[in-house]
């Protein structure tokens, strides 16, 4: 209970600092002009969370393929759930993962059980990850053939393998070594109840393999998310014709690409708040954007996240006092789904 207080705590604290940030680097570069590039965008706003909208789904459906076939929730309940995810994600002082506990949870409320909800999140949150980094090396390559930014490439190119030796560790963790990590430091934390955690843990590690062992879904699942990626590209193009300052789609791809870059890698902080304001700043000087249209990209992309957010919150919340309903009136939870991965799946 402490260690959660001590997660809050800090997820408000990096909110608060990550606020700071933004409001510093506006005053920076001018409340008045940053006020003008926002309200030059004008309609441009509704199309830019139209964008947002579709990469969204396109990342529900992503995750939905993930799924054995006999055990998939319907598609539509994989869009809602992460709408649901990206609120929580963007919106709430949680890291930028705490969303993704919030949809595996939610999932179970429609039968599916908890162990494979939580499996499927993983490897989804792992796919997101391996496809954002290669889209993020697409926009690298593009900035490499633009020519004249071999500065940005080599200081850029360090975290490029950080990140990639971070991913092979978080893939290494859900196979069999994680496994008996796990284990042991759940058996020092919670001795009386080791044997049930075990268990749990057993039928998530049980529910990657199966996740994994089936490629076709994983490689469906990876272009999949791998096209929601490219999408986004045209939140940048849209937003920058709207503000009068137009942009080609090569050098979209490499602000889009780069800045969720620097979103992933500022996961601890809610929403990226402050990382993804100045990441902008510096990827579009390279473009000659001036700092207050960047800002004003940054400002029309954050009205999308509350635009998308705030309905999913609401389904959030909604979902969870019709449960809590339904726990009363029964008198105790349903019994979970099937728990484990069976042949033929």
């Amino acid at each position: 209970m402490a260690h959660m207080e001590t997660i809050k705590k800090t997820g408000l604290i990096a909110m608060v600092v990550g606020i700071a940030v933004v409001i510093g680097l506006t005053a920076w570069s001018g409340w008045r002009l940053v006020g003008d590039a926002v309200a030059s965008v004008g309609i441009g706003i509704l199309v830019v969370i139209l964008v947002r909208s579709m990469t969204v789904s396109v990342a529900g459906i992503g995750w939905q393929l993930l799924f054995p076939r006999k055990l998939r929730p319907g598609m539509w309940r994989c869009i809602l759930l992460r709408f649901v995810r990206e609120g929580a994600n963007n919106l709430l002082p949680f890291s930028q993962v705490g969303g993704d506990l919030v949809g595996a949870r939610m999932l179970t409320f429609s039968g599916t059980s908890g162990s494979l909800a939580l499996a499927s999140v993983i490897v989804d949150v792992l796919v997101q990850a391996v496809t954002q980094l290669v889209f993020a090396l697409c926009g690298l390559a593009i900035l490499i053939a633009l020519g004249g930014h071999d500065g940005l490439v080599w200081t850029a190119a360090p975290g490029f393998v950080i990140a990639a030796i971070g991913l092979g560790g978080f893939y290494w963790v859900q196979r069999h070594g994680g496994r008996r990590l796990i284990l042991s430091a759940l058996d020092r934390l919670a001795r009386n109840q080791a044997g049930f955690l075990q268990t749990k843990v057993d039928a998530v590690y049980d529910w990657l393999t199966a996740i994994y062992s089936n490629r076709s879904n994983l490689l469906v699942s990876t272009g999949v998310h791998f096209i929601g990626w490219i999408i986004g590209t045209a939140e940048v193009y849209a937003g920058f014709a709207f503000m009068g300052h137009p942009v080609g789609w090569a050098e979209a791809l490499v602000i889009e690409s780069l800045i969720d870059a620097v979103r992933g890698a500022a996961f601890a902080v809610p929403g990226a708040l402050g990382a993804q304001e100045g990441g902008l700043i510096v990827l579009c000087a390279l473009f000659g954007i001036p700092p207050d249209q960047a800002l004003a990209l940054s400002l029309v992309k954050r009205a999308a996240d509350v635009a998308l957010g705030l309905p999913g919150l609401l389904v959030w919340q909604v979902a969870e006092g019709q449960r809590l309903r339904i726990i009363d009136r029964a008198g105790k939870p349903q019994p979970e789904a099937i728990d484990k991965p069976s042949a033929g799946l």
